[in-house]
Order: C-alpha cells, then sequence, then structure tokens
C-alpha cells in the first residue's frame, strides 16, 4: 500500500512537472470557429495557431502558466491554466472589437504579409467588385469594358493582361481559363459578389508548393463567407446610368448550419458617347455544416451573366485631330456577353488531434462571346476589321491536401500534401472575322480543346528555435489535346508534358514583432493548346525562377511596415495577338525590385495604408535600349486614409499611380501613367439603415485606364500607324447607396 501511495505521488508529482499538452477550441460569438488565432504561452515561449475549424494544440505548459490569445478584430484573451485545462479540449469564445493594429500578429508562414490584406478589408472593406484584385498591395487593374470583360492586371512589372502570370482562385475553385479564346489565363472574377466576400489571401512570386499553373508573379485566393451577421438590401444609383440593387439573405444560422443566398443586379451605360449598355446579373447561394467531431462540409453555387457594348480602345490621332472625342469610337459596335455557372463542394475532415484533411470537388460551365475591333481598316479597308472570338467551356476539378502536425523536444513541423487534377472541355474555340457583330465574313479559327492538368505536392514547416524551414516540391502533368474543325480530315493531335518545381525557403522569427523571411523557387505558366498543337511549341511549361528577400516589422504597436527585395526570371514570356488567335513568345525576361508597404493607426479611429513597387523589368537577348517589355510598370503606388467608427460616420480616401512606362521595346512609344484619387463616406442613420456616397476620380483627372502601342487603318487613311491606343478612364464620378440591415 505504501509504495502504491508512493508510486501515484510520484506521478502526479511528474504530471505538475512535466510540461503538458493544452487543447482548445476558439470560436465567436455567433459560434462560429476562428481561424489563424495566435496562442501564446509566456511562461515557455511556445506558440501555435488555430486551424481552419478553430482547433489548438499547444505544447510544454505547466500549471498556472499564462496563455495570451489573440486575433485581428477581437478582445485579447489571458487564460492561467489549471489542472483540469490538460484533461480536456476546451471551447474559449472570442469577442469582436473594433480594429485595433496591435492586435495584428506577425505569424510565421509563407504567406505572413497576407496579414496586410486583412488589416486592409478591416479598415476598408470591399464595395466593388474592381476593388477585389486591388486589395492585394502592388496590384492595379484596368478595365477595358465597363465591368464587361476581366480586368487588365499590373504587378511586380507585369503586364499580366488578363491573368497569364497570376494564378486566382475563389474557395479552391480556380477562376484563370487555360487556352481562352481571348487569351490565356483569362481571370474573369466578377461572378464573386464583393460583399460575400470573408478572406482573402495572396502571395507574390513562384514559392508556394500548392499554387501551379499561372503562378509567377503571384496568387491571389479568395473565401467568400459562411454566414452573415444580418440580412440586407443595398441599393445604388450614379452617374452614367449606374444603378446596382443587392440582397443577401439568412436562412439557416444555427451553431451547426449556415445558410444564405446572395444576388446582384448592375447596369452601367458608362461616360461614352455610345452607351456601354452593360448589365450584369449574379446569384450566390452557400451551405455549411459543422459534424461533432467539428468537421465540415459546405457545398456552394453561382451563377453570374453579362452583356456589354463597347466603344473599344480608340487611337490617339483621331482625338488629337478632333474627329473623336477621348470617349467617341472608330467602331461602335464592339461589345460581348459571358455566363458562368459553378458548383463547388468542400469538405474538411478532423483525423485527430494533430491531423486534417481538406478537399473540394467543383464544376463551371461557362460561356463567352466577344467582338473586337484593334486595327480598324488595317486588313479590309472595306468591311474593317472586326474579330469574334467564342467558346464554350466545361470545367471539373478535384483538390485534396491532407495536414499533419509533428512535435519533437525542440522542434515542430507541419506536412502538407496534396493532389489533385483539372480538365477543360472547350467546344468550338472560334476567331472569326465579322461584320457588325452579324456577318461572319470567314473564319480564322475554330476547334475542339481538350486540356487536363493533374498534380501532386508536398511541403514541410519544419521550425526549429527562431527559425522556419520551408522545403517544397510540385509536379504537374499536362495532356493537350486540340481538334482542328477547319481541316477537311479528322485529326486529333495530342501532347504531354510534366514540370517538376521545387521550393525552398526560410522565415526567421526575431520576436512577435519582427520577421525576416527570405524566399525561392520555380514556377511555370503554360502555353496555349492550339499553339502547342499546331505550331509544335516548345516553349509549353516554360518555368520562372525567383527569389525574395524582406522583413515585416512592428517598430511600435501602431506601425506595421513591410519591404522585400526580390528577382524573377522566366524562360520565356506570352505575348496574346487577338486578331491573329496566336501566342507569341518574345524571349527570356528579368525583373527585380522592391515592394515597400507601411499600415499606421494614427488613433483608434484613423488608419492610413501605403504601398510602393519599384521595378526594372527587361529582355534579356535584345539588346539595351531595345529591350524594353512593352506595358511594364516600373512604379506604382497606391494607398489611403481610412476613417472606423468616428460616431455614426465612417469613410475614406484612397488613390493610386501608374508611371509613365514603355509601350513598345525601344521606349519611342509611351504610356501615360496617371494619379487617380476617390472617396467614399457613409453614415449610420439608424441601427437598420446605413446611407453612403462615394466619388470616382474625385479631382476629375483625364487619364487613360488601358494603352497600348498598335499599328492601325483609319477608313480615311492610305497608310498605317503605330501608336498609343487607349480605353478612356471615367471622369468625375458620384454614386450614393442606402443599405437596409434586417
Amino acid at each position: 500500500m505504501l509504495r502504491c501511495s508512493i508510486l501515484i505521488m510520484f506521478l502526479l508529482l511528474q504530471v505538475n512537472l512535466k510540461a503538458q499538452e493544452v487543447k482548445g477550441k476558439l470560436v465567436d460569438q455567433k459560434n462560429n470557429p476562428v481561424e489563424g488565432v495566435y496562442i501564446f504561452n509566456v511562461n515557455s515561449g511556445k506558440h501555435t495557431h488555430s486551424n481552419e475549424v478553430g482547433l489548438f494544440k499547444i505544447e510544454e505548459n505547466s500549471v498556472n502558466d499564462t496563455l495570451k490569445i489573440g486575433a485581428l478584430g477581437y478582445e485579447k484573451l489571458n487564460i492561467i491554466l489549471k489542472t483540469d485545462d490538460f484533461y480536456k479540449t476546451n471551447s474559449y469564445v472570442l469577442k469582436e472589437q473594433s480594429f485595433q493594429l496591435e492586435e495584428v500578429v506577425i505569424r510565421p508562414k509563407i504567406n505572413g504579409l497576407s496579414v496586410v490584406s486583412a488589416i486592409d478589408l478591416k479598415t476598408s472593406p470591399v464595395k466593388s467588385s474592381q476593388e477585389l484584385l486591388q486589395k492585394v498591395p502592388g496590384l492595379l487593374i484596368g478595365q477595358h469594358a465597363g465591368g464587361g470583360k476581366a480586368e487588365q492586371l499590373f504587378l511586380r512589372g507585369f503586364d499580366i493582361d488578363h491573368g497569364t502570370d497570376i494564378t486566382i482562385s475563389v474557395d479552391g475553385m480556380p477562376v484563370n481559363m487555360v487556352s481562352h479564346a481571348h487569351g490565356q489565363g483569362y481571370a474573369d472574377l466578377h461572378f464573386l459578389i464583393p460583399e460575400t466576400l470573408e478572406t482573402l489571401d495572396f502571395g507574390k512570386g513562384p514559392y508556394y508548393a500548392n499554387k501551379g499553373n499561372f503562378n509567377t508573379a503571384a496568387y491571389v485566393d479568395f473565401y467568400t463567407k459562411e454566414s452573415l451577421d444580418r440580412s440586407l438590401l443595398r441599393y445604388e444609383i450614379g452617374d452614367f446610368g449606374w444603378n446596382r440593387a443587392l440582397g443577401m439573405f439568412n436562412f439557416i444560422n444555427s451553431d451547426t448550419e449556415k445558410a444564405y443566398v446572395a444576388t446582384e443586379f448592375t447596369q452601367f451605360d458608362g461616360p461614352f458617347e455610345t452607351p456601354q449598355n452593360f448589365s450584369r446579373v449574379n446569384l450566390f447561394g452557400k451551405y455549411t455544416t459543422w459534424l461533432k467531431d467539428a468537421s465540415k462540409f459546405s457545398i456552394s453555387a453561382s451563377h453570374f451573366t453579362s452583356v456589354w457594348d463597347a466603344s473599344g480602345q480608340i487611337p490617339q490621332r483621331a482625338v488629337d485631330n478632333g474627329s473623336i472625342t477621348r470617349f467617341g469610337a472608330i467602331d461602335a459596335t464592339e461589345g460581348g456577353q459571358t455566363s458562368r455557372t459553378n458548383i463547388n463542394a468542400s469538405a474538411l475532415k478532423i483525423i485527430d488531434d494533430n491531423t486534417f484533411i481538406k478537399s473540394n470537388i467543383f464544376y463551371s460551365n461557362y460561356n463567352f462571346e466577344l467582338f473586337s475591333n484593334f486595327t480598324f481598316f488595317l486588313e479590309d479597308p472595306v468591311n474593317g476589321d472586326q474579330i469574334k472570338q467564342k467558346e464554350q467551356r466545361n470545367i471539373f476539378g478535384l483538390n485534396s491536401e491532407i495536414t499533419k502536425k509533428f512535435t519533437f523536444s525542440s522542434s515542430e513541423a507541419l506536412l502538407k500534401s496534396g493532389v489533385g487534377i483539372r480538365a477543360d472541355f472547350v467546344d468550338d474555340v472560334e476567331l472569326s472575322h465579322t461584320l457588325n457583330r452579324r456577318t461572319t465574313l470567314n473564319t480564322i479559327q475554330l476547334g475542339d480543346v481538350k486540356e487536363s492538368n493533374s498534380f501532386a505536392y508536398a511541403s514541410l514547416d519544419y521550425t526549429i528555435g527562431k527559425w522556419t524551414i520551408i522545403p517544397g516540391v510540385r509536379v504537374d502533368h499536362f495532356k493537350f489535346i486540340y481538334v482542328d474543325k477547319l481541316q477537311e480530315s479528322y485529326a486529333n493531335k495530342a501532347e504531354t508534358k510534366t514540370v517538376v518545381s521545387p521550393k525552398l525557403n526560410f522565415l526567421y522569427r526575431q520576436h512577435e514583432d519582427l520577421q525576416f523571411f527570405l524566399k525561392s523557387g520555380m514556377g511555370f505558366h503554360s502555353n496555349d493548346t492550339r499553339v502547342v498543337i499546331q505550331q509544335s511549341a516548345q516553349e509549353i511549361l516554360p518555368a520562372a525562377y525567383g527569389v525574395d528577400l524582406g522583413t515585416i516589422w512592428r517598430p511600435f504597436s501602431k506601425l506595421l511596415l513591410n519591404a522585400t527585395g526580390w528577382y524573377l526570371y522566366l524562360e520565356q514570356e506570352f505575348v496574346y495577338v487577338g486578331d491573329a488567335g496566336i501566342v507569341e513568345p518574345s524571349g527570356e525576361t528579368k525583373r527585380f525590385g522592391v515592394d515597400l508597404g507601411a499600415r499606421w493607426q494614427i488613433n483608434d479611429w484613423l488608419f492610413l495604408n501605403t504601398d510602393a513597387t519599384i521595378t526594372n523589368a527587361r529582355s534579356i537577348a535584345e539588346t539595351d535600349g531595345q529591350d524594353y517589355i512593352p506595358l511594364a510598370p516600373d512604379f506604382t503606388l497606391a494607398g489611403g486614409i481610412s476613417i472606423l467608427n468616428l460616431g455614426r460616420f465612417n469613410g475614406g480616401f484612397k488613390y493610386r499611380y501608374l508611371d509613365d512606362r514603355p509601350a513598345n521595346e525601344d521606349n519611342s512609344i509611351v504610356a501615360k501613367g496617371y494619379f487617380v484619387a476617390d472617396l467614399n463616406a457613409n453614415y449610420q442613420m439608424s441601427k437598420a439603415l446605413n446611407l453612403g456616397l462615394s466619388v470616382e476620380n474625385l479631382f476629375n483627372v483625364e487619364w487613360n485606364e488601358t494603352q497600348f502601342a498598335t499599328t492601325s487603318r483609319l477608313q480615311s487613311e492610305n497608310a498605317s500607324v503605330e501608336e498609343i491606343h487607349f480605353t478612356p478612364g471615367t471622369p468625375f464620378f458620384i454614386k450614393g447607396t442606402i443599405t437596409y440591415t434586417f
């Protein structure tokens, strides 16, 4: 008996002395799990974060240790550990509070800079589809057709066109279109209703094992809300025929089930002499349920369709000689229509305390038809050079990733490995010479594309002391099939290609307010299937090699700074030639530069933010002076001032600056830069009623939203001219908003 008593006392003493494990689940006041919460043991120095379902586990704790728990937008929790805390999974409720920059945690993770977008979403919520991508620091956009086409993107010295060098997804479903009728990587994000956005994650450079095709300059992942705080009705009215109606409705909002529907209708004529007659309808619904073991299942469905007319890109000489105004047109019959229907089901399964699997399966049906005229009467002096680009597409895909955490005596590791497949079946990819959007004069290209991409990847986050080392590797296999319907005999031609993309990244966390990182890796962007097959292209999956060296630093509680020096080399850059239906290789390129950013909370209600990118972009094989990359920006600046919770008032001032940039290889034609500022203000009339006012282009700047050096000929001209062709930016533009929540 004495021996047993001594043994029991010894074991109890060991339990008390030995560092123990604490498990917990973090939820908000509506019982929704909170991801990414920082948990820090003040006594042992150990830290961790909550996962996708709010669960966390932290090692090396003792009775009377203090856990500090903090997350952006929530009050801090300090928990003194008691004996009972070691024997069960505790649930902790985080209370929402007004935003405080000092609550931001610099996490030791490869995409640690995504905290910047989290800050911006809190201080300046997205209010329009045009703002979605501009929440990525350093990314600017240009719109060709008032919301009809996907935006033209600029980032890190890239004119990305519509998505060639950036991979974009929504809830794990890809947005980019491979072998698209209007250009490789075409990424039309307009099916995402801005008010349904919960968070976004981004990373610059090709350093992420779970990102594949088009991840050279960056990736952006958007995640939609799982529930609504309240249902709402919103109506906007503004200049140039702007009308927008939005409805968001809660259907289920229990502890274990959430469901809502959002619908949006937008109309806009624009400032053009020939109205755009733009209209878009969006519908989105999402259902989420949590199971007893904290696993989660979600399914969403969406549909959008839009139609528009367009004045197109106009030549500068026609404006200079007075034949048209800045808002006139050479061919006013341009325009198009597009639609996309998505179904996306995802599941997160808890295997054990250290392991979970997340998967999603998706399907998209997509239709696209676009009429453009880039060269006017260069090729056909009688009928003009209008072209039609058209396709019908079905996309099927699956992603699955397992995450497993390992803990050692003085270190820990997080293993992520995944597999997936994406298959695009594109019928009747067409390029035709047309007249007045009605008559097909001749068909230039017509065929069916089948393109599949299967992949596997793995990465390991290994943390020891202040260091985190993240090696990774990704393998992608592509199969390209094209059936040319203009050939007399049937021929089903195919090519295959496999690429291996290694990654190696280092993080050094000096303390919770200072982190350094060194990232390196390979990525790639694919060529168009039609080019791969028809021209027996060798550059099918040209690689990108990159390195980033930078820091995230909070010198004091109300200021967050980031700085990165980077270099990116591409084996081959692609330029899409729309009127010829081809993708031209333009050779090896290199880019290097510096990204700078600052977030400053001046007081409880006033916030400042700014981001700058300085870049040098050049073609490698060309001689000095002939090596400029057309439309590659060398300096961009964006930022603003936000006012939050100043009584019943909130608002903001935003600006963006794009410097002059070369429009052709020898810089003899220059695309003019611009500085444009916007203003918004909102007043909470009552708990249910909010009034808003926004002004775009506050200073009524005359600016060109998109510009190209194009060779064209007007009907009155005998010879062609190469010069700037542009789409004018919207002048001073005011909108009013009324929102009712219930």
